[in-house]
C-alpha cells in the first residue's frame, strides 16, 4: 500500500465516513487540527502515518492493559487464527475464558459473550426486562452504555420525570421507557425509587463512572443504589465494559464491595480484539434463550480469535500486576499536576487531567476546564504524547507505561507547563 500522509488520508477519509471517521472522538472535532492515521504500535508507543512516533496515554480506549503487540497476545492469536478466524459455534476456548473469568468474578454464575460493549448492555437490559416483567430502566446522567435507543437519553424536564432522546434517530416513546438520575444526588435517588421503584426493571451505573469525565462516586450513594434495588426487586447492573478487569482482578464490584445482579464487560477480555460480555445470577440469565424466552444472538459471540486474545491477557493479570500498575498510575497522576491548575482524579490507572477540582457530576464540568484541556491536548501532540481527544475522556495506563514512558511524559510536560 502506497504511503500517505495523515493529511491526505484524512481528506480521503471524508469522502467515505461521517466526519471521516468511524467513531466520532477519532475526529478532533474537540481539541482540533488533523486527526492522526496510525500504521503501527509497540508496547506504549504507536507511529503515524507521518512516521512520528507518540507515547499513547489512550491504550485504544482500555482494552490494552498490557500494551500494543504484545507478545503472547500475539502468540495466542496466530495460533487461534491458524485454526479458524470464526466458527459460528462452540469452540474449546470460550470455555477457557468462561472459566478464568468466574474464578475471578464469582458472582458470574451463567455469562454470555458478544461482540461489544454496547450489545453487552442492550442484551441485559433486555433480560432484566424479560426476568421481572417490568419496562422501565434507571440511568445515571454522565453515565454512558453504549449507542442503543434507550439509553441515549438525558434527564427530562424534572429531577424524576421521563427521559429525553440526546440524538436524534431515537423514538420519544423508547426513551420514556428510561428515568434518569443525577449522579451524587442521594435525595433523588431515594424519591425516584419510593415514586416509581415497583415499575423499574434495572437500574444500569458505571460503578466507576468514566466516559464523562472519571466522576468517582461517594461508596454510600452506590450502597445505597443496592439496597433499594433489592428492596424494590430491581436488577442491578454494574456496567464495567471499563473498569472490569483494570482496577481489580474483580473490577469495580471487587474493589466497593457491591455485588450487582448482573454486569456487563468488554475490552480487556478481548485483549484488543472486539468482546463484550454480560453475566451474573443464574435464575436471571435463565431466562436467555434457548433456555428461557428472552432472544439474543450473535454470528462473532464467542469468537475464538478474541477468546484467545482475551485469555492471553488475563493470564498476566496477577494481583502483583495490579499493585505495580497502582504505583505508575500515581507517579504519572503526580507528573500531571506539575501543570499549573490541573488536577488528576485517578481510580487505579484510569486517570482524568481536568483544569478543576471536585468534580462528581457532569454538569458540574466547567467549560473552561474543557477549553484548557483542548489548548493542553495540542500542546503534548507537539511533544509526542497522544491524549484523549477530549476533555471528558480518561486516560488509561498499562504494564508497558514504564520508566522511559514515565521520564518522556515528564520532559514534555515541563516544556509545556510554562504556558499553562
Amino acid at each position: 500500500m502506497d504511503l500517505m500522509s495523515n493529511e491526505s488520508l484524512f481528506q480521503e477519509a471524508l469522502t467515505h465516513f461521517p466526519g471521516g471517521v468511524s467513531s466520532p472522538v477519532r475526529a478532533f472535532r474537540a481539541v482540533g487540527g488533523t486527526p492522526k492515521f496510525f500504521r503501527k504500535a509497540q508496547g506504549a508507543w504507536f507511529e503515524d502515518e507521518d512516521g512520528v512516533r507518540f507515547l499513547d496515554l489512550c491504550m485504544s480506549w482500555g482494552p490494552l492493559i498490557l500494551g500494543h503487540a504484545h507478545p503472547d497476545i500475539l502468540a495466542a492469536v496466530t495460533e487461534a487464527m491458524s485454526e479458524g478466524l470464526t466458527f459460528g459455534a462452540p469452540s474449546r476456548r470460550e470455555l477457557a475464558l468462561a472459566r478464568r473469568i468466574k474464578q475471578l468474578v464469582p458472582f458470574v454464575e451463567k455469562m454470555r459473550f458478544v461482540s461489544s460493549g454496547t450489545e453487552a448492555v442492550m442484551s441485559a437490559l433486555r433480560a432484566a426486562r424479560g426476568f421481572t416483567g417490568r419496562e422501565r430502566i434507571l440511568k445515571f446522567e454522565g453515565c454512558y452504555h453504549g449507542h442503543s435507543d434507550g439509553l441515549l437519553v438525558k434527564a427530562g424536564s424534572g429531577l424524576i420525570t421521563f427521559g429525553a432522546p440526546t440524538s436524534a434517530g431515537v423514538p420519544k416513546a423508547i426513551a420514556e421507557l428510561t428515568s434518569v438520575v443525577s449522579l451524587d444526588d442521594l435525595e433523588t435517588l431515594e424519591r425516584t425509587f419510593a415514586e416509581i421503584g415497583s415499575e423499574l426493571a434495572a437500574a444500569i451505573i458505571e460503578p466507576i463512572p468514566a466516559n464523562n469525565g472519571l466522576l468517582l462516586q461517594r461508596p454510600e450513594f452506590l450502597q445505597r443504589l443496592r439496597e433499594l434495588c433489592t428492596k424494590h426487586g430491581v436488577v442491578l447492573i454494574f456496567d464495567e465494559v471499563i473498569s472490569g478487569f483494570r482496577v481489580a482482578p474483580g473490577g469495580a464490584a471487587e474493589r466497593l464491595g457491591i455485588t450487582p445482579d448482573l454486569a456487563t464487560y468488554g475490552k480487556i477480555i478481548g485483549g484488543g480484539m472486539p468482546v463484550g460480555l454480560y453475566g451474573g445470577r443464574k435464575d436471571i440469565m435463565g431466562v436467555v434463550a434457548p433456555d428461557g424466552p428472552v432472544y439474543q444472538a450473535g454470528t462473532l459471540s464467542g469468537n475464538p480469535v478474541a477468546m484467545a486474545a482475551g485469555l492471553a491477557t488475563m493470564a498476566h493479570l496477577t494481583p502483583a500486576f495490579y499493585a505495580a500498575l497502582e504505583t505508575t498510575a500515581a507517579a504519572w497522576a503526580t507528573a500531571f499536576e506539575t501543570i499549573p491548575g490541573l488536577r488528576c482524579p485517578r481510580y487505579g490507572s484510569l486517570l482524568w487531567p481536568l483544569f478543576q477540582d471536585g468534580v462528581r457530576r457532569s454538569d458540574a464540568v466547567q467549560g473552561g476546564a474543557i477549553s484548557t484541556y483542548n489548548r493542553l491536548h495540542k500542546a503534548l501532540l507537539g511533544q509526542g504524547v497522544y491524549l484523549p481527544p477530549s476533555g471528558y475522556e480518561v486516560a488509561f495506563l498499562g504494564g508497558a507505561h514504564g520508566a522511559p514512558e514515565l521520564a518522556h511524559f515528564q520532559q514534555a510536560v515541563a516544556a509545556v507547563a510554562k504556558d499553562f
